[in-house]
């Protein structure tokens, strides 16, 4: 078999048939569509059992399991020599067999090949708005060294993944843009997806053990979706908590702070990956200061969007302790006017975290679901 794709699906009915549709729409043969059921208690099941084809194969997991235990169902259960990891609510682009068949020929099968993405805002998901949105590209590279197309050296890799340690994030982490050998994966120690955020782990991991890792900046492959059941509704409309609550994630560190649950994933992650990786990660540890500046600008967001009340904002600033202030906001000190401040500080028009945080996204009309949106992106690029 040569590749697989892997779909672990929690209660996405609504977005499913769409995409198991766009799937088994390529006409390229030599592939498996692997779909956990991780308990679903929607439409889930019927859906699945209203597709009639060889190349899908469906597992059912009862009672309920965790998101990386649910990715690992559909990973253990598939036999590509490469594979790529879907969410119920993405969409592969046509020919996308095809195109990484002729990507792994130019470039003599690398361990990974990652490409680019268009992302779409399902209407509903923003502050319950009727309008879409979209986001071309999903990857916009901080600098001209991710523009590149080719492979990446090993220096560079590691360069990005130390990056992480001080919450510089330079990389997509969406598997669904990578396309991945059964190989790589299975000399990750102690294997690919790893709690709290598998992807996370998987994609740094992956680009400190891989032998050779291509990235394509300019190829796009697929439509990652953001809809009211992805963990990017709950996280940009204020409800982190359910968020964590429906993928099963525990983000509890000593030292904690409250805010940004990603910033907190992401501490957890990168302790584990230091764990795996100490050989490879010497001299990088998760720097404090910076997952202090992180937390402090989610709250100051969080604030300005009025999801924070004053006297909350200030209870959270009591938890940094006073030797901790001047590493935190020294840097920021330098360049802080009592003008900018005040900018800061101000509550703005916009009452949502995705259209503060993903200013590129732009709004469509008259596209109700990511098919339509494929479709046309289709007509866009004929």
């Amino acid at each position: 078999m040569r590749f697989s794709v892997l779909l672990p699906t929690r209660n996405g009915g609504k977005f499913l048939r769409t995409c198991i549709g766009a799937i088994l729409d390529q006409p390229y043969r030599e592939f498996e569509l692997v779909v956990s059921d991780n308990a679903n208690t929607d439409e889930t099941p019927q859906i699945l059992r209203s597709f009639h084809d060889p190349r899908l194969k469906v597992l059912r997991l009862d009672p309920f399991v965790n998101v990386t235990e649910n990715w690992n169902n559909a990973l253990r259960a598939s036999q590509g020599d490469y594979f790529v990891m879907m969410g119920d609510d993405d969409y592969l682009l046509p020919n996308y067999f095809a195109n990484l068949e002729r990507e792994l020929e130019q470039f003599g099968c690398p361990d990974v090949i990652g490409y680019n993405a268009y992302s779409f805002v399902c209407p509903g998901t923003m502050d319950h708005e009727s309008t879409a949105y979209y986001g071309d590209p999903y990857f916009q590279p901080p600098d001209e060294r991710f523009e590149r197309e080719g492979e990446l050296p090993p220096s560079f890799r590691r360069e990005i993944v130390r990056d992480m340690f001080r919450f510089i994030n330079h990389f997509p982490m969406n598997m669904q843009m990578f396309l991945v050998s059964r190989a790589a994966a299975d000399r990750i120690r102690g294997g690919v997806f790893q709690p709290p955020f598998p992807d996370h782990f998987a994609v740094n991991a992956l680009l400190l053990d891989a032998r050779r890792f291509v990235f394509l900046p300019r190829h796009f492959h697929v439509v990652v979706g953001v809809t009211p059941k992805s963990f990017g509704y709950y996280f940009f409309n204020g409800h982190q908590q359910q968020g964590l609550r429906y993928l099963s994630i525990d983000t509890r560190f000593q030292g904690r702070l409250p805010g940004d649950e990603i910033i907190n994933a992401t501490r957890v992650w990168l302790d584990l990956l230091k764990r795996t990786y100490p050989d490879r990660l010497v001299g990088s540890t998760v720097s404090r200061p910076h997952y202090l500046q992180m937390q402090l600008r989610a709250w100051i967001l969080e604030y300005r969007l009025g999801k924070l009340p004053i006297e909350g904002l200030l209870a959270r600033l009591g938890r940094i302790s006073l030797p901790e202030w001047p590493r935190v906001v020294g840097s920021l000190l330098v360049k802080l006017t009592p003008r900018r401040l005040a900018r800061v500080l101000r509550r703005g028009p916009s009452r949502n975290k995705l259209r503060a945080s993903l200013g590129t996204l732009r709004p469509i009309q008259n596209v109700l679901d990511i098919g339509e949106f494929a479709r046309w992106i289709g007509e866009r690029r004929a």
